[in-house]
């Protein structure tokens, strides 16, 4: 999955829509007044569920996510004496005396020593950091979709042993839909 937003509406075993947080909320709206029943909204990049309130519009519901979500503060610029603000946070660290000695005789000291190891493990371990969140991500849709389908614990076994030839033809006993779009993420994040 790109990290382009992405959200996907059912309504029970049916594929309602896939698109932006707005569109999303658009077909969840019409689909409620439709049918006058829930409708369940995807965060495709999580796997997560999110709860719009769709009592008044698709556009009051969108903004009223959005209102509810964390906001990232940009970095700001400082004029005058010191460091640029540029979104460094203070945070205590334990190591042992001989770690401490060890960083203190780094190059740039012990802060870019702490840098460049954390950058260092970031790429060591991209590929099983990226398995892991995709394989959260699809236990979350899956939980939520497929919980109570046959085959569920087989699926969630197969999932964690990293075994998408397993999971396929589980996911074609499935709904359609349901079958469809967790094939979607699956190929996104583990394939």
């Amino acid at each position: 999955m790109s990290a382009i937003e992405s959200f996907t509406v059912f309504n029970g075993v049916r594929q309602i829509a896939t698109g932006d947080l707005l569109q999303a909320a658009q077909a969840a709206f019409a689909e409620t007044r439709r049918t006058e029943s829930p409708v369940l909204i995807l965060d495709d990049l999580t796997g997560s569920p999110v709860e719009l309130d769709l009592r008044h519009s698709a556009d009051l519901a969108a903004a009223g996510y959005r209102a509810r979500m964390p906001l990232q503060e940009p970095a700001t610029m400082r004029s005058g004496p010191g460091r640029p603000k540029l979104g460094v946070i203070a945070r205590e660290v334990t190591l042992l005396p001989r770690h401490w000695e060890w960083l203190a005789g780094q190059p740039g000291g012990a802060s870019a020593a702490l840098r460049r190891l954390v950058e260092d493990a970031r790429r060591a371990n991209e590929g099983p950091d990226r398995t892991r969140e995709g394989q959260q991500c699809l236990y979350r849709a899956m939980s939520v979709l497929a919980g109570d389908l046959p085959a569920f614990e087989e699926a969630t076994r197969a999932l964690f042993a990293n075994d998408a030839q397993r999971l396929i033809p589980i996911f074609a006993d499935w709904p359609t839909d349901i079958a469809v779009y967790l094939g979607r993420l699956l190929r996104a994040y583990l394939a």
